[in-house]
């Protein structure tokens, strides 16, 4: 896409073409259960539903509400079985780094045993999801959409200024939320993790802004999307860890291996701390306003 001849509304359209095409091809690799398919299915999910929410002002108001909810539906369809899924080798791969005294490998063993049976129950809620109608006709409205795409005449703007702009309000919108994380620092765990969950969302949204951008904006673009990814992972590093304690806390009191579950729960609570500490530097480098300046 060249630089100087793209519009905002061509940058939009190229995005949700490409991420359109990546979900289409997914379906028979689901099905099969091959690996990362899931993950990269529900990935396809949230950029194009971040494209049409963070790029709205380009397209007719309402015209793209139906794809959004249709997206947040599939999304969460395959969430479950890939959140365990992440969850267990996360805790397994922790539990064999244990000293001896913990029983590394029966950690292990025990909690990926619970990660095959918890798998089993949740894997048909992928596979209904495909065959649900929805499905179908989720794809057809994506298909629609691009047929004959429902622009706005500022769509038409030239992609750069209108892409910083744009790119700008995701990086101010991330601020608000990594300052109110911040500030909750000292709040109870509850209120202090939902801060930084809705942080870290956000941090997503304005990466995926960037690369939305990075075709026809080139190196700045790259460069925003690389310091937002590092907030987001920051953030995701706190929240998985949360997720992990969560898990064995409830876990631990059937489990045989109760010591080792303590020492997993105490690392945990190690990566939650370690993250936070860090999110203030990745922020800071993430922040300069010059960063969102593309022309």
């Amino acid at each position: 896409m060249a630089r100087s001849q793209a519009t905002a509304g061509q940058v939009l359209l190229a995005r949700v073409e490409a991420q359109a095409a990546v979900l289409a091809g997914l379906d028979g690799a689901v099905r099969a259960d091959r690996p990362d398919a899931v993950h990269r299915m529900r990935v396809a999910c949230r950029r194009l539903r971040s494209a049409l929410r963070t790029f709205r002002r380009l397209l007719a108001p309402g015209s793209a509400d139906h794809l959004v909810a249709e997206l947040r539906w599939l999304a969460a369809a395959l969430g479950r079985a890939r959140d365990h899924e992440v969850l267990v080798e996360r805790l397994a791969a922790q539990a064999r780094e244990l000293p001896a005294e913990c029983r590394p490998e029966r950690v292990a063993a025990e909690l990926e045993r619970w990660g095959r049976a918890e798998y089993r129950r949740i894997r048909p809620e992928v596979v209904a999801a495909l065959d649900d109608p929805r499905r179908r006709g989720l794809a057809d409205a994506l298909d629609a959409f691009l047929a004959d795409p429902p622009l706005r005449g500022r769509a038409a703007r030239a992609a750069v200024p209108e892409l910083a702009r744009i790119a700008g309000r995701e990086q101010r919108r991330t601020g608000r939320r990594v300052e109110a994380a911040l500030a909750a620092g000292s709040a109870p765990a509850e209120e202090r993790d939902r801060a930084l969950h809705e942080a870290r969302k956000a941090a997503k949204r304005a990466r995926y802004a960037g690369e939305t951008a990075a075709p026809a904006v080139g190196a700045a673009a790259e460069r925003y999307t690389e310091r937002m990814k590092a907030v987001q992972e920051v953030l995701g590093e706190h929240q998985d860890a949360a997720v992990a304690a969560a898990a064995l806390a409830r876990q631990a009191g059937s489990s045989t291996e109760p010591f080792g579950y303590g020492a997993l729960y105490g690392r945990q609570l190690s990566a939650e701390a370690s993250a936070r500490g860090r999110l203030p530097e990745a922020w800071a480098r993430a922040s300069r306003r010059r960063l969102a300046r593309f022309g």
